[in-house]
């Protein structure tokens, strides 16, 4: 059932950790790997390189980077979003900036100033040339791109203040269990709202424009389902595609703004057929012409019945995640209208959480999804079931980039 591609793991005795010297030696097999450009050498190295750290570090600097230099680092990134630090600093180029320059610019205080940019520079966000001067590094010059500032400003703002009413969140409710309520979370307790995220942030439009932003960044981020090394399009849809059971190729539902599409059309730009995005009108709306190019969009909302019928592939990415299993299931359902046996493919972009050696990007959305939603992330088991509820089974499931990303391929009973 499951088509899971995988990197090499630290291995150590149950219960132990590696030594920094195996971890050494690992970090060498990696570092050559990632010399001959092989999938996954990247996020490999990354993983060792955070067990090098943690094999080093003693207790007491583990509790002082966690309870101290983190969130200080957090804050203060934020604050240089606000006031355009990253970008100052990426326009000066190798020169750089003192705190000086950036006092007269900005109008904060140089001794302020001074004292963030240290702290940003200690802990590698940006990079200390000399006597009080800084210069850019490629993550603060990431961070004066909208799509990562939106990131961490959305994730700071709201996430932020979440995970910090977990602790009281659960110790009032006695530990019984996790959030399961989307009006019922940590979220609902730092904002001191009714309203469930969604619904916030319909009612904040400037944090609804960062979260866009966001999440537009992130696919742009991950691999492309579509990526050979990923999901093997070729083999499993191309070929077989009917263009007389429909002239409608894939159907990305609930797809925004058309990123994976256009994604999708740059990787294989000889796909047949056509290409339709679905989303609410309020989504759709906003879309650009260049982003509309060579894809049909239609308002749909996927509580609502499929209205294209015969498609070779029906693809959600991160849509089902946000909601609880019965929803799911009725999303799933209500694709069945559309969906022809033996013919069309249910594709499903989420993260499957393997049942050992998660990954911290895997844990820590499992771990957002529940202060903002009181959501979770799934294993295999429980998209099985979910999908066996809908009247589907799992014909496999891809995994790349070390178990980060997956995508389901699902079909008719």
């Amino acid at each position: 059932m499951s088509g899971r591609r995988r990197s090499s793991v630290i291995t150590s005795e149950p219960g132990k950790s590696s030594s920094p010297q195996v971890i050494l030696s690992e970090l060498m097999s990696a570092g050559a790997d990632l010399a001959q450009d092989r999938h996954g050498a990247r996020e490999q190295l990354l993983n060792l390189s955070h067990a090098l750290i943690a094999s080093l570090e003693t207790p007491g600097e583990a509790v002082l980077r966690i309870g101290r230099a983190e969130p200080a680092r957090s804050a203060l990134c934020r604050i240089a979003i606000d006031l355009n630090l990253f970008v100052h600093l990426r326009d000066s180029g190798g020169v750089g900036c003192t705190a000086a320059d950036l006092s007269y610019v900005t109008g904060a205080d140089r001794a302020l100033l001074s004292r963030t940019l240290k702290h940003l520079a200690a802990t590698q966000v940006v990079s200390e040339i000399g006597p009080d001067r800084y210069a850019a590094t490629a993550l603060s010059s990431a961070l004066a791109e909208d799509r990562y500032a939106d990131g961490l400003a959305y994730m700071y703002d709201l996430a932020g203040p979440a995970f910090g009413k977990l602790p009281s969140f659960l110790k009032e409710r006695g530990y019984a269990s996790a959030p399961t309520s989307l009006t019922d979370s940590p979220f609902q307790a730092a904002m001191a709202t009714d309203l469930s995220f969604f619904d916030w942030l319909a009612a904040h439009p400037e944090y609804a424009a960062m979260f866009s932003s966001h999440i537009a960044g992130e696919r742009a981020r991950t691999t492309c389902w579509a990526d050979s090394r990923f999901y093997p399009i070729c083999d499993r849809l191309l070929k077989g595609f009917d263009a007389g059971s429909s002239e409608v190729f894939l159907v990305d539902v609930g797809g925004g703004l058309g990123h994976d599409l256009r994604e999708l059309r740059e990787k294989a730009p000889s796909i047949p057929g056509k290409l339709v995005l679905q989303d609410k009108e309020d989504v759709v709306a906003g879309m650009s012409g260049d982003q509309r190019r060579g894809i049909e969009v239609m308002v749909h909302d996927y509580f609502d019945p499929q209205p294209v019928v015969g498609a070779r592939a029906y693809y959600l990415h991160a849509a089902l995640h946000i909601w609880g299993d019965e929803d799911c299931v009725r999303i799933l359902e209500q694709l069945k209208p559309g969906v022809k046996k033996g013919y069309s493919r249910v594709l499903i972009n989420e993260i499957v959480v393997p049942t050992t050696g998660a990954l911290w990007p895997v844990t820590s959305m499992d771990q957002l999804v529940m202060v903002l939603g009181g959501m979770t992330e799934r294993t295999e088991g429980d998209w099985a079931i979910i999908l066996e509820k809908a009247g589907y089974r799992i014909v496999k499931v891809y995994t790349c980039e070390m178990g980060t990303e997956s995508l389901i391929e699902a079909e008719l009973v």
